[in-house]
């Protein structure tokens, strides 16, 4: 069907069919290539939504006052040498992590998918990652903690270094080039994917995310507190674009999702939560109040195999229970009051949707 337009004496002929069978042609990956960044007729909705959510909820770190964490930090009788080191590692995980995770985004996903709302959306997760960077910069400087001492946590730590190289790998595996036209490198990007979103970002950081916030529940660390509130609020979003990306990657090309696959994932999964067991106990190696690592492992698993359920695989702990359920409460920031001044704030522009819901923890 065409539709023409007459302006003046010059006649345009629109062919609604071939704009049709370029929609069609939208595919996750090996799609239509265009270097037109052209989003409509949005294919992806979920896509454009989440992008739309995850401006609304933009955040910058020098907007969260650093005053009480300084004071705690430099006061003696203030933290215990546990709370001290939580943070230690926090930042010195984190520091890392975070740009690695930017760095796959951008260098690897963002590359390979084809859509133009795929790549819009994953350019505002690296951007994501990059405050979250920032995040950390700002509360070393404002602590006063030597930085160099970060880097040494993120190399010599070995729990910390076995996490990072346990998804570096799988985003090194695909910095070459592939033909995504055969089923075994359409699993490597699905495998990378699964192993950012959902074992990554949506069960290893978490750990570190419940430690924190028990803190920040004890008048602890105000300020690094509500910045990990509102990272974890990102985090959300991140796990839930993963997510969608790789259940519609797989439901495009099924020829992915063969029965050693789906095992070989929640294999992946069993070594992340290994690894993540392992971090938690180098964070907590003498109990605290409040802290418990049998607790956080046991919630770890309990994160795990709700990432697991989210992508339709097999639990690894089935009928685990969330031992810290006070999580979800400190997690939602649409609203908070804050510890110190009793000001309710939102920290959310205008027209935003709602904020991560209870279903992600």
């Amino acid at each position: 069907m065409e539709k023409t337009y007459q302006i003046g004496d010059r006649k345009f002929v629109l062919d609604q069919d071939k704009a049709e069978a370029a929609y069609t042609a939208k595919r996750i990956i090996n799609g239509r290539k265009t270097e037109a960044f052209n989003l409509l007729p949005l294919k992806y909705k979920w896509a454009y939504d989440l992008y739309r959510k995850m401006k609304a909820n933009h955040w910058e770190p020098e907007d969260i006052s650093m005053q009480k964490d300084a004071e705690q930090w430099r006061s003696p009788n203030a933290l215990t040498e546990t709370e001290r080191w939580i943070i230690m590692m926090g930042i010195g995980y984190f520091s890392a992590a975070e740009g690695i995770v930017g760095d796959n985004v951008m260098h690897v996903v963002r590359e390979l998918v084809t859509a133009p709302e795929l790549k819009l959306v994953l350019g505002r997760h690296a951007h994501e990652e990059n405050i979250h960077a920032d995040s950390l910069l700002y509360m070393i400087s404002s602590l006063g903690i030597n930085p160099h001492e970060c880097e040494a946590m993120f190399e010599q730590v070995e729990s910390i270094k076995k996490k990072n190289e346990f998804v570096t790998r799988v985003s090194h595996a695909l910095r070459r080039d592939l033909d995504l036209t055969q089923t075994e490198n359409k699993r490597l990007l699905a495998q990378n994917i699964f192993v950012f979103g959902q074992c990554m970002e949506g069960t290893q950081f978490y750990g570190l995310f419940g430690m924190i916030l028990s803190l920040y529940r004890q008048n602890k660390f105000p300020g690094i507190g509500q910045m990990f509130r509102y990272t974890l609020r990102d985090e959300s979003n991140h796990i839930e674009l993963f997510r969608n990306l790789f259940m519609d990657l797989v439901d495009e090309n099924p020829d992915i999702w063969s029965p050693e696959f789906r095992s070989q994932l929640v294999d992946i999964m069993r070594e992340a939560v290994t690894l993540e067991k392992e971090f938690i106990r180098d964070c907590l190696p003498v109990g605290a109040v409040g802290l418990s690592a049998d607790e956080f492992e046991q919630y770890i698993d309990y994160i795990a195999d709700r990432r697991l359920t989210g992508v339709g695989l097999p639990l690894l702990n089935p009928g685990v229970k969330n031992p810290l359920p006070w999580l979800i409460e400190v997690m939602d920031v649409k609203k908070e009051t804050n510890f110190f001044e009793q000001k309710v704030t939102e920290y959310q522009t205008r027209g935003s949707l709602v904020v991560g819901s209870d279903d992600e923890f």
